[in-house]
């Protein structure tokens, strides 16, 4: 009780701060920008793929997000990591100093990395534009569900700082899978919910002190969208970034079991998503 108090006070004092704004770019010139420090992974075959495009952590991109795109890869997936940073010159330090404590760079504004992504993937010969999904963890899952809760047009321009998206920036996506989502002050999407009719699936531990564990369980199982509500998976013992190896937090223990068992729901998920018409 006393880590959810001091959580909601330090999101409390972050609502006196405006977020630090990127300055605007075209699509094209955000998608150059991501390419440089993203990675592709592309299974057997000739293609066309389903691809899920990967966001990161508040950290910035790390060895875990390799070893869940070995997991898509081997579902017959086509996998892009993103690197929000690099192009932002956010290294990792900052990272953890300004963006892990909301002063810069919301989960809304950074939905424009995965709109550009969605543009790019939709645009390559190996790419099922068609079939598409994303998969956020912590961070990224706030912009994944942001991404998903945002209504086309000057609400997504204002946010993201990208005036010429398409009119449906999010055609092709058959599914969203987040891994222990921020949601708390100035996400969109527990007070607006989604506004699309896909798949969605949650991993939420209970020993998460940094999200909110059971706080979190209950929020996104009271978020509103279309069809079915988001499937909630709890792992009971499960701390922030269990998946993560290297972690050197100590609010964060890796558990290798339940990522093994986390791995297993994400290749079901791609699987299932894969057998599913767009919602778009």
């Amino acid at each position: 009780m006393r880590n959810v108090v001091r959580n909601l006070l330090l999101a409390l004092a972050l609502m006196a701060f405006s977020p630090v704004a990127f300055a605007k770019e075209t699509l094209q010139q955000r998608i150059d920008a991501l390419l440089v420090g993203s990675e592709l992974y592309l299974p057997e075959g000739e293609g066309p793929f389903p691809v899920v495009i990967q966001l990161h952590g508040c950290g910035g991109k790390k060895n875990l997000q390799a070893r869940w795109a070995a997991v898509a890869k081997s579902a017959g997936w086509a996998v892009i990591v993103v690197d929000s940073y690099g192009h932002r010159r956010i290294d990792r330090l900052e990272a953890y100093a300004t963006v892990c404590t909301g002063l810069q760079l919301w989960g809304r504004e950074r939905a424009g990395d995965l709109f550009a992504m969605m543009e790019w993937a939709r645009g390559e010969s190996w790419a099922d534009p068609n079939r598409i999904a994303v998969a956020g963890w912590s961070h990224g899952g706030w912009t994944a569900l942001d991404a998903l809760s945002m209504t086309p047009g000057k609400q997504v321009t204002t946010a993201t700082r990208l005036d010429d998206l398409p009119e449906e920036p999010l055609a092709g996506l058959v599914g969203a899978f987040v891994i222990y989502p921020y949601q708390w002050i100035g996400a969109l999407a527990p007070s607006r919910g989604l506004r699309v009719d896909v798949d969605v699936h949650a991993i939420v531990g209970t020993a998460d002190t940094v999200v909110g564990g059971k706080y979190l369980a209950n929020v996104l199982g009271r978020m509103t969208k279309p069809g079915a509500a988001i499937n909630v998976t709890v792992f009971e013992g499960a701390t922030h970034a269990f998946d993560e190896i290297e972690a050197q937090d100590w609010r964060i223990r890796y558990d290798p079991v339940l990522t093994e068992r986390a791995h297993r729901m994400y290749a079901n998920f791609l699987m299932a998503a894969a057998a599913k018409p767009s919602a778009r």
